[in-house]
């Protein structure tokens, strides 16, 4: 079971700031997430389904745009964070 910690942007959708979850890739570590809080769904993908731009997802560090993308696999002790971008102007 990976554990997934969430940026503060996104707690107002999710109230626990890390979670356990149970999962064998990024993309079924999201799905179950936003099986839980469907509102995160919305927060997180643009309408193809994808993952937004603004949204950083890192696995132990690493951000998975440089890995296998929502296929990266998980192992019980791995560590995923999903992060929004921070803008200013």
């Amino acid at each position: 079971m990976a554990t997934v910690r969430l940026d503060t942007t996104l707690r107002e959708l999710v109230p626990q700031p890390e979670l356990v979850v149970p999962s064998a890739s990024v993309g079924t570590l999201i799905a179950a997430l936003e099986a839980q809080y469907p509102a995160l769904h919305r927060r997180l993908r643009d309408a193809s389904g994808a993952i937004r731009p603004s949204f950083h997802v890192f696995v132990n560090g690493e951000d998975v745009r440089g890995l296998q993308g929502l296929n990266t696999p998980l192992a019980a002790r791995d560590q995923v964070e999903i992060l929004g971008s921070v803008q200013g102007g």
